[in-house]
């Protein structure tokens, strides 16, 4: 797989389809591997990567089909429930209730969520160098306790701090409000919709602050951030300064080895996750999702800004598919 068709998710942000084919009957055989069709729509963070795992399973398997969309956690979750899809794609944890409903997951990567700023904020070399803290974040995002930019520190710019999060059922917000301990709802601030859309109104606004999916403020070619774009460092001895072992930013592969290695606490790093609805589990679905975990496809994660499953875990998620 060439590291640099990962390039084509911006595409994929008009939430376009794989396929829109008519539904095949489910089968298999030697000589032509599986027919069917498989569903699957969710999580942001997810999809290009799955968008590239699936037109590899065609390659073994060309008479399956793939219908896949984003929308967010939430839908994912919400179609997978209903049986509106096969496959759910999720990136926070699930909740008890929807366990009980028969969701059944099956972590296939992990990644994580950062805060992000306007790399043309006034005080953008001091905000790299102090970073934030928790009750910092928890005091912009959860109690608004500073209004302007100079309330958290007097040597930043006497002007509002405008703060942007998610509107839509997200897991993306859901990990970056179970960092600030609270849930999505708990957050404050002006509503987007989707990862695409929340880094835009960052782009736009020298004094804004916000949250995202690492694939959607690193450059996958250059593997730095994306023009207008600057990641929030987390200040995680609060301290007052970013320290040797707390940077790690500048390129996304520091952080996806910060990630892997914990020192990129979790949250806001997550799993992220295939979910099935466990009255049907079918022969289909476990191939693809055995497929995925392969060494071969784990191995593709890394150049397109994931982290793997280490073998521990790996073999656990197989496990499930046995049970």
């Amino acid at each position: 797989m060439n590291k640099f068709k990962c390039l084509i998710y911006s595409l994929f942000l008009l939430f376009l389809t794989t396929s829109c084919a008519p539904k095949v009957k489910e089968g298999y055989d030697e000589v032509n591997g599986y027919t069917g069709n498989i569903s699957i729509s969710g999580a942001f963070a997810l999809y290009p990567i799955v968008v590239l795992w699936s037109e590899d399973f065609k390659k073994e398997h060309p008479n399956v089909r793939f219908n896949i969309s984003a929308g967010g956690a939430g839908k994912g979750i919400s179609d997978v429930l209903s049986n509106m899809v096969d496959i759910g794609l999720v990136s926070r944890d699930l909740h008890q209730q929807e366990l009980v409903r028969g969701a059944y997951p099956i972590h296939v990567a992990k990644d994580a969520v950062v805060g992000s700023f306007n790399s043309n904020h006034p005080n953008y070399t001091l905000i790299k160098e102090r970073g934030l803290t928790h009750e910092e974040l928890e005091g912009i995002f959860v109690h608004q306790k500073y209004k302007l930019w100079s309330d958290i520190d007097a040597r930043f710019v006497k002007k509002p701090i405008e703060v942007y999060v998610r509107s839509d059922a997200a897991g993306a917000a859901e990990t970056w409000a179970k960092f600030l301990g609270v849930h999505q709802e708990g957050m404050k601030g002006v509503g987007i919709f989707g990862d695409p859309g929340l880094v835009q109104a960052i782009k736009d606004k020298p004094l804004s602050i916000g949250f995202s999916n690492i694939n959607f403020v690193y450059d996958l070619k250059t593997k730095h951030t994306v023009e207008n774009i600057a990641i929030l460092p987390l200040d995680l001895n609060s301290n007052g300064r970013i320290d040797e072992g707390e940077d790690f930013y500048d390129q996304i592969d520091s952080l996806t080895n910060a990630v892997a290695t914990d020192r990129y606490p979790s949250p806001p790093s997550r799993n992220l996750t295939f979910v099935i609805h466990a009255e049907k589990k079918t022969k289909l679905l476990t191939a693809f999702i055995q497929f995925v975990l392969e060494k071969e496809q784990q191995g593709y994660l890394l150049e397109n800004g994931y982290v793997p499953l280490n073998e521990e875990i790996k073999s656990k998620e197989l496990n499930k598919l046995s049970l």
